[in-house]
């Protein structure tokens, strides 16, 4: 059948990018059509539309001035802008001023009073709008009421910079006591401090001391006293205003980066709640802009944390802008995992995977961390033919493993399968994982690799005539396929003391532990997905031991898949080196969570690494 253009230029507007004016802009007029195509919008983007119909048909109502059933191009392009509600539900970004709230659809799950008109939020889903920052609510017809306005973010005179005062603002505190009367808190009846969290009664406000301490989080805060608008001239005398950092004294401010694709939706509820513990210019979505804006924010603190919210992709993506960030210090980093397999999360000690529990514990967290070491690694891949380069190659630094052969062959369908239908896999890419080794189980693909492929160590051949193997991985942690290690424990009374640079034979092999910073690689043999199967589910303690090197090199003459730290690409002959880059320091918290801190010793090359320990770490990234 024949689609009317004008019947999805709609559905387009709500998808692509541009401002609200721009995504008004659309020329169908029905009310009933203009409804129709914005289910099929919210389905696509696989919002939840249960009771959606009946609320957007009530916001275009709203904006039908004259009841007419249409709505004129200048009805609905006026009326949308003004309308908060229709703007929070299409997902259209609003400038956002300081003071102003940033709104959310929300479902109550116990009895919620709008703030403006003090009514009870009523219906069964979607009763009313959150904002984000400051959790201030309001029905959605009373959001271009009266509201008061969200959180101050900063302050715009330096005779403000250092005066700590409380921001009290409306908030949900009942059952609550009111820390200066010390009584219950009714609805309706009391106020929060946005940087403290303490709660007072509206009329105790004026009662207790002004001064905010920024609560239990006082070290990691980045209060609107220590943010100010300064105004510079630039060459031309040309005058600007630029939002600079004053740090309070004795203060570490984190800096938080979120992948709101992490982790279904996990990532965008992680990031609303660091928004809200935090002051919102401290904590950056990577989906507007990347890291750069945060770092550049940053860049002038010589005191500060940086947590990543996201997989392990993600904390590569980080490291790597903060390699070319032009910052004061090379901040620890922390991690938050929100990825699918988490491998250098669970080295450091920061779990598999967030599983809900209290961001603010898990802030506190942070501050028993130590530094601690890994090493990072340079990566160089030259083609036996210049004219057949495949495709690019995802990386140059090694952070986690290199592999090639029968995991990156699933890794790589698995990405040629995301890249086709990405809607398909916002979930369950776990299940889709085990379908793909199972149909790769079947085909071998990568049978008899021994015979297009030779490994070289520090100029020593390794032996690979005696194993018939379908894969190749070089770990620089111990874990690797969401939490595999592949080269097993080592029993520390067996344990080398004195480290080669190159180890190929078996009996010293079994002797050789692993460590993430000796400035060593293991290569381990992988026969097939089961022996991979077997390993993670504990039923072979490791995979084959082949060498423990310094120095690596892999010749390959025929078309094989290869991943670096989880990102697969196909490579066509090739000579695949990795060197040993320059060392980064890391840190180390006494639970069981982990920061990245890395630092760079002097050398021709320019490569990095990082610091590590057994318990949870950050990664310290100081003179890269």
């Amino acid at each position: 059948g024949c689609v009317s253009l004008k019947a999805v230029s709609c559905y387009f507007s709500i998808l692509e990018d541009g401002n609200p004016r721009d995504k008004l802009e659309c020329k169908t007029f029905s009310i009933d059509k203009i409804v129709t195509q914005m289910m099929q919008a919210a389905e696509y983007l696989g919002w939840d539309v249960t009771e959606l119909k009946p609320v957007l048909r009530d916001m275009l109502k709203a904006i039908d001035i004259d009841s007419s059933g249409t709505l004129t191009q200048q009805e609905w392009i006026q009326g949308g802008l003004n309308n908060i509600p229709l703007l929070v539900l299409l997902g259209l970004k609003v400038a956002e001023k300081d003071g102003q709230h940033v709104w959310r659809l929300k479902n109550f799950n116990r009895p919620t009073y709008c703030f403006v008109c003090q009514n009870m939020m009523l219906g069964l889903r979607k009763q009313g709008l959150s904002c984000n920052f400051c959790k201030y609510t309001v029905h959605s017809s009373c959001a271009n009421k009266n509201c008061t306005p969200c959180v101050r973010t900063f302050v715009r005179s330096k005779t403000e910079i250092g005066c700590s005062v409380h921001d009290w603002i409306s908030a949900d505190c009942e059952s609550n006591k009111c820390e200066i009367c010390h009584k219950k808190i009714k609805m309706l009846t009391g106020k929060s401090c946005a940087w403290c969290h303490r709660m007072r009664h509206s009329d105790c406000v004026p009662l207790g001391s002004s001064h905010c301490d920024c609560g239990l989080l006082q070290h990691h805060i980045l209060p609107p006293w220590a943010i100010c608008a300064v105004t510079q001239s630039s060459v031309q005398k040309h005058f600007y205003s630029v939002i600079l950092i004053f740090p309070v004294k004795d203060t570490n401010p984190l800096l938080v980066f979120v992948n709101p694709k992490s982790g279904g939706k996990q990532g965008k509820r992680v990031l609303r709640k660091f928004q809200y513990l935090l002051n919102p210019r401290q904590v950056y979505n990577l989906d507007n802009g990347g890291p750069n804006p945060g770092l550049q924010f940053f860049q002038n603190l010589h005191k500060c944390r940086v947590l990543v919210c996201g997989g392990d992709g993600t904390v590569g993506w980080i490291l790597d802008a903060i390699d070319k960030a032009d910052m004061a210090i090379r901040p620890p980093v922390a991690i938050l995992p929100l990825g699918t397999g988490n491998d250098l999360a669970r080295c450091l000690h920061w779990g598999g995977g967030y599983e809900g529990s209290d961001l603010t514990e898990i802030i506190k967290q942070i501050e028993k961390s130590i530094l601690v070491k890994m090493d990072r690694w340079s990566l160089q891949v030259i083609p036996a033919d210049t004219a057949d380069e495949g495709d690019p190659v995802p990386n140059d630094i090694i952070n986690n493993y290199f592999s090639l052969g029968v995991d990156a062959s699933i890794a790589h369908q698995f990405h040629v399968m995301r890249e086709k239908n990405p809607q398909k896999f916002n979930t369950r890419n776990k299940l889709w994982y085990f379908q793909l080794a199972t149909s790769e189980t079947i085909s071998a693909s990568c049978r008899n690799l021994k015979e297009c492929l030779t490994i070289e160590c520090c100029g020593v051949p390794v032996e690979l005539s005696r194993l018939a193997l379908e894969g190749i991985a070089v770990l620089n942690i111990p874990s690797m396929h969401g939490g595999s290690n592949l080269w097993g424990e080592t029993k520390s009374a067996e344990k080398l003391k004195k480290r080669q640079e190159v180890t190929v034979d078996p009996d010293a092999l079994e002797m050789c532990s692993q460590d993430m910073n000796d400035k060593l690689l293991e290569v381990v043999g992988l026969e097939s997905v089961v022996e991979m199967g077997q390993i993670y589910t504990g039923l072979k303690s490791k995979a084959h031991r082949l060498v423990q090197a310094a120095h690596i090199t892999i010749r390959t003459y025929k078309t094989l898949p290869m991943q670096i730290d989880g990102e697969p690409w196909m490579q066509p002959p090739c000579t695949v080196s990795l060197l040993f880059g320059q060392p980064k320091r890391t840190m180390n918290c006494e639970d069981l969570h982990a920061l990245i801190e890395m630092f760079q010793y002097a050398s021709i090359v320019s490569y990095k690494c990082g610091y590590l320990d057994k318990k949870r770490h950050y990664l310290d990234t100081s003179n890269f």
